[in-house]
């Protein structure tokens, strides 16, 4: 059985059409404008990442596409059908998920537990029904598989508290529970944030990882080695705007740093 089972189930999307798709998005906070008229697509197998200045509005592009902002005018779209999330849960339930920078993971439950936070599984039969015990041994399984099908060979064991993981390994957990049940897009808020370099190119691998399974990722980083390394295309914010979409082949670092600060433009 895999992990993936209680997850949406994957539906491939149409050729030539994006997985996700976002179409002149407006966020407004009173006179504050977060998002003015942003576009963006993001295909199947491809590594997009959202760079910007502070305050050019990625946070705000990641929450709207992930259901915790609802956009005032624009429309997103789903393998080309329009979606409409009013809360985080319904990206979640149409298998968007988002791994953000403070992780959420519980650090007193062990590694198994927090791949199945919020989606315990219980033992089949009356077991489950009626005295609702938890099929413990069935996820610790199903982990372990899931690791290995993403090639995390720093977690051998399982059953081991987060809290007695390093850096690294902590995000290859959230970023594993990411994989198991976003079936549809995978969204990396700043995951190499607080890591040292080796631990920040396991992440990397697993970025890539998830690329060759063909799970599309959003990376949103302010570290341009990190994101010239895995990004198939970049998308630069500026004061709200889009204001280009680069590859690390048609633009260089310093390219990408003056589109972002307004010293030039794509």
């Amino acid at each position: 059985m895999s992990l993936v089972t209680d997850a949406v189930e994957p539906v491939p999307t149409p050729q030539g059409v994006p997985v996700l798709e976002a179409k002149r998005l407006v966020k407004t906070f009173g006179k504050v404008v977060g998002l003015d008229g942003v576009s963006l697509q993001l295909h199947a197998g491809e590594v997009l990442a959202i760079i910007g200045d502070n305050g050019a509005g990625k946070s705000t592009l990641i929450k709207c596409l992930t259901g915790a902002y609802v956009p005032d005018q624009g429309e997103l779209l789903l393998d080309g059908e329009p979606v409409h999330f009013k809360r985080p849960q319904d990206a979640r339930d149409a298998g968007i998920e988002t791994v953000y920078q403070n992780l959420a993971v519980s650090p007193a439950l062990d590694v198994a537990s927090n791949l199945f936070l919020g989606r315990e599984r219980r033992k089949p039969g009356i077991l489950g029904t009626v005295f609702r015990t938890l099929d413990t041994a069935g996820m610790r399984a199903e982990a372990r598989e899931q690791l290995q099908r993403l090639g995390i060979s720093t977690l051998q064991d399982v059953t081991v508290a987060v809290e007695n993981l390093s850096g690294g390994q902590r995000q290859a957990v959230a970023v594993a529970r990411a994989a198991a049940f976003g079936s549809k897009v995978v969204v990396l808020d700043e995951p190499t944030a607080a890591l040292g370099v080796r631990e920040s190119n396991q992440v990397l691998e697993l970025i890539e990882r998830l690329r060759e399974q063909h799970v599309p990722v959003v990376l949103i980083s302010h570290n341009m080695p990190h994101v010239f390394q895995v990004a198939d295309r970049i998308h630069i914010q500026r004061l709200g705007k889009r204001a280009a979409t680069i590859t690390p082949r048609s633009h260089s670092m310093t390219d990408a740093v003056a589109i972002m600060t307004g010293a030039a433009v794509a």
